[in-house]
Protein backbone atom coordinates (compact mmCIF):
# COMPACT_ATOMS: atom_id res chain seq x y z
CA UNK A 1 0.00 0.00 0.00
CA UNK A 2 1.20 3.82 -0.37
CA UNK A 3 2.34 6.18 1.86
CA UNK A 4 0.16 9.23 1.53
CA UNK A 5 2.98 10.72 2.69
CA UNK A 6 5.38 9.91 0.89
CA UNK A 7 5.24 11.66 -2.61
CA UNK A 8 7.29 13.80 -4.80
CA UNK A 9 6.61 17.40 -6.31
CA UNK A 10 8.23 18.57 -9.42
CA UNK A 11 8.14 22.18 -10.46
CA UNK A 12 11.05 25.73 -9.65
CA UNK A 13 11.99 24.97 -6.66
CA UNK A 14 13.56 27.50 -4.30
CA UNK A 15 14.84 27.82 -0.50
CA UNK A 16 16.92 29.39 1.84
CA UNK A 17 19.49 26.71 3.16
CA UNK A 18 20.77 29.46 5.16
CA UNK A 19 20.96 33.64 5.42
CA UNK A 20 23.45 34.27 2.62
CA UNK A 21 21.63 32.43 -0.69
CA UNK A 22 18.89 31.15 -2.34
CA UNK A 23 18.85 27.84 -3.56
CA UNK A 24 17.07 27.64 -7.11
CA UNK A 25 16.54 24.30 -8.87
CA UNK A 26 14.60 24.88 -12.37
CA UNK A 27 12.36 21.63 -13.40
CA UNK A 28 13.52 19.45 -10.20
CA UNK A 29 11.62 17.58 -7.33
CA UNK A 30 11.55 17.64 -3.88
CA UNK A 31 10.34 14.07 -1.88
CA UNK A 32 8.47 13.89 1.22
CA UNK A 33 9.26 10.77 2.75
CA UNK A 34 6.73 9.66 5.67
CA UNK A 35 6.21 13.67 6.22
CA UNK A 36 9.78 14.90 6.18
CA UNK A 37 12.31 15.98 3.19
CA UNK A 38 14.27 13.50 1.48
CA UNK A 39 16.40 16.37 -0.33
CA UNK A 40 15.77 17.88 -3.74
CA UNK A 41 16.72 16.29 -7.28
CA UNK A 42 17.56 17.13 -10.84
CA UNK A 43 16.30 13.46 -11.44
CA UNK A 44 14.31 11.27 -9.33
CA UNK A 45 16.95 8.56 -7.42
CA UNK A 46 16.06 4.90 -8.16
CA UNK A 47 14.80 4.02 -4.42
CA UNK A 48 12.01 6.82 -5.29
CA UNK A 49 11.14 5.62 -8.81
CA UNK A 50 7.33 5.13 -8.92
CA UNK A 51 6.01 7.19 -5.51
CA UNK A 52 3.61 9.61 -6.71
CA UNK A 53 4.38 12.31 -7.83
CA UNK A 54 2.82 16.33 -8.35
CA UNK A 55 3.74 17.67 -11.55
CA UNK A 56 3.49 21.45 -10.91
CA UNK A 57 4.80 22.70 -14.12
CA UNK A 58 6.83 26.17 -14.01
CA UNK A 59 5.36 26.52 -10.44
CA UNK A 60 7.25 27.63 -8.08
CA UNK A 61 7.89 25.15 -4.62
CA UNK A 62 8.76 26.75 -1.79
CA UNK A 63 8.80 25.83 2.45
CA UNK A 64 6.23 26.75 4.16
CA UNK A 65 6.62 30.19 6.07
CA UNK A 66 6.09 30.61 9.75
CA UNK A 67 4.79 33.66 11.38
CA UNK A 68 6.12 34.60 15.29
CA UNK A 69 3.99 36.58 16.33
CA UNK A 70 -0.08 37.59 15.71
CA UNK A 71 -2.98 38.85 17.69
CA UNK A 72 -6.40 36.05 15.89
CA UNK A 73 -8.93 38.47 17.87
CA UNK A 74 -6.97 41.51 16.15
CA UNK A 75 -7.72 40.25 12.41
CA UNK A 76 -10.95 41.95 12.31
CA UNK A 77 -10.06 45.33 12.48
CA UNK A 78 -6.53 44.77 10.62
CA UNK A 79 -6.12 47.68 8.03
CA UNK A 80 -7.74 50.62 10.41
CA UNK A 81 -6.42 52.75 12.96
CA UNK A 82 -3.05 53.42 12.06
CA UNK A 83 -2.86 56.81 12.76
CA UNK A 84 -2.49 55.85 16.54
CA UNK A 85 1.04 54.74 18.57
CA UNK A 86 1.05 52.30 20.25
CA UNK A 87 -0.54 52.79 23.52
CA UNK A 88 -3.33 55.10 22.01
CA UNK A 89 -4.13 51.64 19.63
CA UNK A 90 -3.89 50.07 22.30
CA UNK A 91 -6.25 51.69 24.78
CA UNK A 92 -8.79 53.12 21.77
CA UNK A 93 -9.45 50.03 19.76
CA UNK A 94 -7.69 46.95 20.61
CA UNK A 95 -8.37 46.56 24.19
CA UNK A 96 -12.18 47.21 23.43
CA UNK A 97 -12.45 44.80 20.74
CA UNK A 98 -10.51 41.95 22.61
CA UNK A 99 -13.19 42.67 25.64
CA UNK A 100 -15.82 41.41 22.78
CA UNK A 101 -14.09 37.78 22.95
CA UNK A 102 -16.18 37.23 26.27
CA UNK A 103 -19.39 36.44 23.60
CA UNK A 104 -18.40 33.36 22.91
CA UNK A 105 -20.69 33.65 19.76
CA UNK A 106 -18.85 37.00 18.17
CA UNK A 107 -16.02 35.00 18.87
CA UNK A 108 -16.79 32.29 17.34
CA UNK A 109 -17.45 34.43 13.93
CA UNK A 110 -14.40 36.66 14.28
CA UNK A 111 -12.31 33.05 14.55
CA UNK A 112 -13.98 31.36 11.70
CA UNK A 113 -12.89 34.26 9.61
CA UNK A 114 -9.43 34.29 11.22
CA UNK A 115 -8.75 30.45 10.45
CA UNK A 116 -10.25 30.45 6.87
CA UNK A 117 -7.81 33.20 5.82
CA UNK A 118 -5.33 32.18 7.77
CA UNK A 119 -5.18 28.38 6.48
CA UNK A 120 -5.40 30.08 2.61
CA UNK A 121 -2.32 31.88 3.28
CA UNK A 122 1.48 31.50 3.11
CA UNK A 123 1.42 30.71 6.45
CA UNK A 124 2.19 26.81 7.43
CA UNK A 125 3.19 27.57 11.06
CA UNK A 126 2.28 30.15 13.57
CA UNK A 127 2.89 31.71 17.08
CA UNK A 128 -0.58 33.30 17.81
CA UNK A 129 -1.99 35.24 20.68
CA UNK A 130 -5.46 34.69 21.77
CA UNK A 131 -7.61 36.79 24.58
CA UNK A 132 -7.50 36.52 28.63
CA UNK A 133 -11.07 34.33 28.10
CA UNK A 134 -10.59 30.75 28.42
CA UNK A 135 -13.44 29.43 26.43
CA UNK A 136 -12.95 31.92 23.34
CA UNK A 137 -9.12 30.42 23.32
CA UNK A 138 -10.64 27.18 23.35
CA UNK A 139 -12.38 28.13 20.65
CA UNK A 140 -9.62 29.63 19.01
CA UNK A 141 -7.31 26.51 19.15
CA UNK A 142 -10.13 24.00 18.31
CA UNK A 143 -10.85 26.09 15.05
CA UNK A 144 -7.26 26.47 14.43
CA UNK A 145 -6.60 22.93 14.65
CA UNK A 146 -9.00 21.82 12.30
CA UNK A 147 -6.67 24.55 9.79
CA UNK A 148 -4.18 21.66 9.35
CA UNK A 149 -1.33 24.23 9.98
CA UNK A 150 1.05 23.73 13.19
CA UNK A 151 0.69 26.54 16.29
CA UNK A 152 1.32 27.28 19.46
CA UNK A 153 -1.62 29.55 20.86
CA UNK A 154 -1.50 31.16 24.14
CA UNK A 155 -4.31 32.36 26.43
CA UNK A 156 -3.32 36.19 27.29
CA UNK A 157 -2.43 36.94 31.02
CA UNK A 158 -3.48 40.63 32.20
CA UNK A 159 -4.11 41.80 36.00
CA UNK A 160 -3.09 45.50 35.87
CA UNK A 161 -3.52 48.13 33.48
CA UNK A 162 -6.24 47.27 31.60
CA UNK A 163 -10.03 48.49 30.98
CA UNK A 164 -12.43 47.05 33.40
CA UNK A 165 -13.69 44.42 31.18
CA UNK A 166 -10.43 43.14 30.14
CA UNK A 167 -8.65 42.66 32.91
CA UNK A 168 -8.63 39.79 35.14
CA UNK A 169 -9.38 40.26 38.64
CA UNK A 170 -6.03 38.94 40.91
CA UNK A 171 -2.85 37.54 40.05
CA UNK A 172 -4.64 34.63 41.66
CA UNK A 173 -7.88 34.17 39.32
CA UNK A 174 -5.25 34.37 35.62
CA UNK A 175 -2.93 31.63 37.12
CA UNK A 176 -6.22 29.72 37.80
CA UNK A 177 -7.89 30.31 34.76
CA UNK A 178 -4.24 29.60 32.66
CA UNK A 179 -3.91 26.55 34.98
CA UNK A 180 -7.78 25.32 33.72
CA UNK A 181 -6.94 26.29 30.35
CA UNK A 182 -3.75 24.00 30.30
CA UNK A 183 -5.25 20.98 31.81
CA UNK A 184 -7.45 21.22 28.62
CA UNK A 185 -5.49 22.12 25.88
CA UNK A 186 -1.99 20.26 26.57
CA UNK A 187 -3.77 16.96 25.24
CA UNK A 188 -6.19 18.04 23.41
CA UNK A 189 -4.60 18.98 20.30
CA UNK A 190 -2.83 17.09 17.38
CA UNK A 191 -1.80 20.27 15.31
CA UNK A 192 -2.08 23.05 18.16
CA UNK A 193 -0.17 23.58 21.48
CA UNK A 194 -0.31 25.73 24.51
CA UNK A 195 2.10 28.50 25.00
CA UNK A 196 2.27 30.70 28.18
CA UNK A 197 1.57 33.98 27.38
CA UNK A 198 1.88 37.21 29.52
CA UNK A 199 1.19 39.93 27.64
CA UNK A 200 3.76 42.25 28.19
CA UNK A 201 5.24 43.79 31.48
CA UNK A 202 2.83 46.75 31.72
CA UNK A 203 -0.23 44.28 31.95
CA UNK A 204 0.96 41.82 34.85
CA UNK A 205 2.36 42.76 38.20
CA UNK A 206 5.03 40.77 39.94
CA UNK A 207 2.69 38.68 41.51
CA UNK A 208 1.30 37.62 38.26
CA UNK A 209 4.65 37.26 36.99
CA UNK A 210 5.90 34.77 39.88
CA UNK A 211 3.07 32.65 39.08
CA UNK A 212 3.74 32.12 35.82
CA UNK A 213 7.32 31.43 36.37
CA UNK A 214 5.83 28.63 38.72
CA UNK A 215 3.25 27.03 35.82
CA UNK A 216 6.25 27.75 33.15
CA UNK A 217 8.30 25.51 34.80
CA UNK A 218 5.09 22.74 36.08
CA UNK A 219 4.06 22.40 32.37
CA UNK A 220 7.96 23.17 30.59
CA UNK A 221 5.73 25.18 28.40
CA UNK A 222 7.31 27.87 25.91
CA UNK A 223 6.78 31.73 26.46
CA UNK A 224 5.56 34.86 24.25
CA UNK A 225 5.37 38.59 24.97
CA UNK A 226 6.50 42.06 24.05
CA UNK A 227 10.12 43.85 24.35
CA UNK A 228 11.03 47.09 23.86
CA UNK A 229 8.05 47.73 21.32
CA UNK A 230 7.69 51.99 21.51
CA UNK A 231 9.23 54.43 23.12
CA UNK A 232 6.37 55.38 25.47
CA UNK A 233 5.89 51.42 26.40
CA UNK A 234 9.73 51.14 27.23
CA UNK A 235 9.52 54.07 29.40
CA UNK A 236 6.49 52.94 31.15
CA UNK A 237 8.69 49.55 31.90
CA UNK A 238 11.17 51.87 33.69
CA UNK A 239 8.80 53.32 35.79
CA UNK A 240 6.86 50.12 37.22
CA UNK A 241 10.79 47.95 37.29
CA UNK A 242 12.84 50.35 38.58
CA UNK A 243 15.15 47.85 40.11
CA UNK A 244 15.43 46.11 36.09
CA UNK A 245 18.49 47.60 34.47
CA UNK A 246 16.20 47.13 31.50
CA UNK A 247 13.38 45.83 29.61
CA UNK A 248 14.29 41.81 29.49
CA UNK A 249 15.38 41.93 32.93
CA UNK A 250 11.65 42.45 33.80
CA UNK A 251 10.92 39.13 32.55
CA UNK A 252 14.52 37.82 33.75
CA UNK A 253 14.03 38.30 37.24
CA UNK A 254 10.95 35.65 36.68
CA UNK A 255 12.84 33.05 34.59
CA UNK A 256 10.43 34.00 32.04
CA UNK A 257 13.28 35.18 29.04
CA UNK A 258 14.45 31.88 27.40
CA UNK A 259 16.99 29.88 29.22
CA UNK A 260 16.74 26.02 29.66
CA UNK A 261 13.68 24.77 29.45
CA UNK A 262 11.85 28.12 28.28
CA UNK A 263 12.06 28.96 24.90
CA UNK A 264 10.88 31.89 24.28
CA UNK A 265 9.51 34.38 21.52
CA UNK A 266 9.88 38.17 22.06
CA UNK A 267 8.29 40.51 19.54
CA UNK A 268 9.67 43.76 17.85
CA UNK A 269 12.73 44.80 19.93
CA UNK A 270 13.07 47.89 18.72
CA UNK A 271 14.77 50.12 20.83
CA UNK A 272 16.99 46.40 22.60
CA UNK A 273 20.00 48.09 24.11
CA UNK A 274 23.29 46.65 24.31
CA UNK A 275 22.75 44.93 27.30
CA UNK A 276 19.52 43.71 26.68
CA UNK A 277 20.64 42.12 23.01
CA UNK A 278 23.81 40.32 24.62
CA UNK A 279 20.98 38.82 27.54
CA UNK A 280 18.80 37.73 24.44
CA UNK A 281 21.72 35.96 22.82
CA UNK A 282 22.97 34.37 25.82
CA UNK A 283 19.19 32.80 26.53
CA UNK A 284 18.73 32.06 23.29
CA UNK A 285 15.42 34.21 22.82
CA UNK A 286 13.69 34.33 19.34
CA UNK A 287 13.67 37.87 18.42
CA UNK A 288 9.80 38.18 16.33
CA UNK A 289 10.60 41.31 13.72
CA UNK A 290 7.36 42.62 12.88
CA UNK A 291 8.26 45.42 10.05
CA UNK A 292 4.84 46.25 9.10
CA UNK A 293 3.76 47.02 12.24
CA UNK A 294 6.86 48.77 14.06
CA UNK A 295 6.36 51.32 10.24
CA UNK A 296 2.15 51.60 11.23
CA UNK A 297 2.38 52.18 14.65
CA UNK A 298 5.44 54.55 14.34
CA UNK A 299 7.15 52.49 17.02
CA UNK A 300 10.61 52.65 15.09
CA UNK A 301 13.14 50.61 12.77
CA UNK A 302 14.37 47.23 14.84
CA UNK A 303 18.14 46.57 14.39
CA UNK A 304 17.97 43.44 12.64
CA UNK A 305 21.34 43.35 11.01
CA UNK A 306 22.79 43.95 14.92
CA UNK A 307 20.84 41.23 15.54
CA UNK A 308 21.94 38.93 13.09
CA UNK A 309 25.75 39.86 13.30
CA UNK A 310 25.23 39.06 17.11
CA UNK A 311 23.67 35.63 16.38
CA UNK A 312 20.41 35.82 17.57
CA UNK A 313 17.60 33.45 16.52
CA UNK A 314 15.18 35.58 14.55
CA UNK A 315 12.09 35.16 12.72
CA UNK A 316 9.51 37.34 10.97
CA UNK A 317 5.69 38.20 12.22
CA UNK A 318 2.75 40.02 10.75
CA UNK A 319 1.63 41.29 13.92
CA UNK A 320 -1.79 41.17 12.98
CA UNK A 321 -3.32 43.75 13.32
CA UNK A 322 -0.90 46.48 14.23
CA UNK A 323 0.18 44.97 10.19
CA UNK A 324 -2.63 44.90 8.05
CA UNK A 325 -1.47 41.85 5.88
CA UNK A 326 -1.63 38.24 6.55
CA UNK A 327 1.24 37.95 4.09
CA UNK A 328 4.40 36.30 5.25
CA UNK A 329 6.12 37.02 1.69
CA UNK A 330 4.68 40.90 1.74
CA UNK A 331 6.54 40.78 5.17
CA UNK A 332 9.63 39.95 4.30
CA UNK A 333 9.40 42.41 1.34
CA UNK A 334 8.83 44.92 4.67
CA UNK A 335 11.90 43.52 6.32
CA UNK A 336 14.15 44.74 3.22
CA UNK A 337 12.21 47.86 2.53
CA UNK A 338 12.64 48.90 6.60
CA UNK A 339 16.06 47.92 6.72
CA UNK A 340 16.85 50.33 3.93
CA UNK A 341 15.77 53.04 5.66
CA UNK A 342 17.63 52.52 8.84
CA UNK A 343 20.74 51.71 6.76
CA UNK A 344 19.85 55.41 5.00
CA UNK A 345 18.64 57.77 7.30
CA UNK A 346 19.54 56.10 11.01
CA UNK A 347 22.94 54.09 10.83
CA UNK A 348 25.14 53.00 7.74
CA UNK A 349 27.19 51.21 9.31
CA UNK A 350 24.25 48.44 9.37
CA UNK A 351 23.96 46.65 5.94
CA UNK A 352 20.54 46.26 4.32
CA UNK A 353 19.04 42.69 4.45
CA UNK A 354 19.22 41.04 1.09
CA UNK A 355 15.86 39.18 -0.09
CA UNK A 356 17.75 36.10 0.91
CA UNK A 357 18.13 36.99 4.33
CA UNK A 358 14.77 37.94 4.81
CA UNK A 359 13.18 35.05 3.13
CA UNK A 360 15.39 33.17 5.18
CA UNK A 361 13.65 34.74 8.25
CA UNK A 362 10.21 34.15 6.70
CA UNK A 363 11.02 29.99 6.50
CA UNK A 364 14.14 28.61 8.44
CA UNK A 365 14.67 31.29 11.05
CA UNK A 366 11.34 31.48 12.31
CA UNK A 367 10.80 27.68 11.71
CA UNK A 368 13.64 26.68 13.98
CA UNK A 369 11.30 27.78 16.85
CA UNK A 370 8.96 24.44 15.85
CA UNK A 371 12.30 22.42 15.42
CA UNK A 372 13.97 21.78 11.78
CA UNK A 373 11.45 23.23 9.52
CA UNK A 374 11.37 25.92 6.89
CA UNK A 375 13.51 24.39 4.23
CA UNK A 376 14.11 21.53 2.20
CA UNK A 377 16.67 19.78 3.67
CA UNK A 378 16.78 16.44 4.47
CA UNK A 379 15.19 15.45 7.66
CA UNK A 380 12.85 18.44 7.97
CA UNK A 381 9.26 18.49 8.76
CA UNK A 382 7.83 18.54 4.81
CA UNK A 383 6.08 21.98 4.50
CA UNK A 384 5.70 23.47 1.12
CA UNK A 385 3.62 25.57 -0.79
CA UNK A 386 3.06 25.42 -4.63
CA UNK A 387 2.70 28.91 -5.84
CA UNK A 388 1.21 29.91 -9.35
CA UNK A 389 2.79 33.55 -10.34
CA UNK A 390 1.51 33.30 -13.90
CA UNK A 391 -1.23 35.70 -13.13
CA UNK A 392 1.53 38.63 -13.04
CA UNK A 393 2.60 38.15 -16.74
CA UNK A 394 6.32 38.41 -17.90
CA UNK A 395 7.59 39.21 -21.55
CA UNK A 396 10.72 37.53 -20.48
CA UNK A 397 12.60 34.79 -18.36
CA UNK A 398 13.21 35.21 -14.66
CA UNK A 399 15.45 33.01 -12.21
CA UNK A 400 12.89 30.92 -9.43
CA UNK A 401 14.53 33.38 -7.28
CA UNK A 402 13.89 36.39 -9.35
CA UNK A 403 9.98 35.15 -9.39
CA UNK A 404 10.04 34.41 -5.51
CA UNK A 405 11.47 38.27 -4.62
CA UNK A 406 8.97 38.98 -7.28
CA UNK A 407 5.96 37.47 -5.88
CA UNK A 408 6.69 38.83 -2.33
CA UNK A 409 6.41 42.71 -3.59
CA UNK A 410 3.70 42.16 -6.28
CA UNK A 411 1.92 39.38 -5.37
CA UNK A 412 -0.88 37.28 -3.44
CA UNK A 413 -2.90 34.31 -1.93
CA UNK A 414 -4.02 33.96 -5.42
CA UNK A 415 -1.22 32.68 -6.37
CA UNK A 416 -0.98 29.50 -4.05
CA UNK A 417 -1.94 26.32 -5.62
CA UNK A 418 -1.18 24.11 -3.25
CA UNK A 419 -0.12 23.73 0.60
CA UNK A 420 1.58 20.81 2.80
CA UNK A 421 2.20 20.26 6.23
CA UNK A 422 4.16 17.42 7.78
CA UNK A 423 3.12 16.21 4.48
CA UNK A 424 -0.19 16.52 4.91
CA UNK A 425 -1.80 18.69 2.03
CA UNK A 426 -4.20 21.04 3.20
CA UNK A 427 -5.58 21.93 -0.54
Amino acid sequence: MTNPKTFALKGSICFSADPGHLVSEENAYVICENGKCAGVYRELPERFRGIPCTDAGNSLIIPGLTDLHLHAPQYSFRGTHMDLELLDWLDTVTFPEEARYADLEYAGKAYRIFADDLKKSFTTRACIFGTLHVEATELLMDLTEETGIKAYIGKVNMDRNGPEDLQEESAESSAKATVRWLEDAQVKYRNVRPILTPRFIPSCTDELMTKLSAIQQNYRLPVQSHLSENPGEADWVKDLCPDSEFYGAAYDRFGLFGGEGCPTIMAHCVHSSEEEIALMKQRGVYVAHCPQSNTNLSSGIAPVRRFMEKGLNMGLGTDIAGGHSLSMLRTAADAVQVSKLRWRLADDSQKALSFAEAFYLASAGGGSFFGSTGAFLEGYDFDALILDDSFWAYPGTLTAGERLERLAYIGDERCIAGKYVCGEKLF
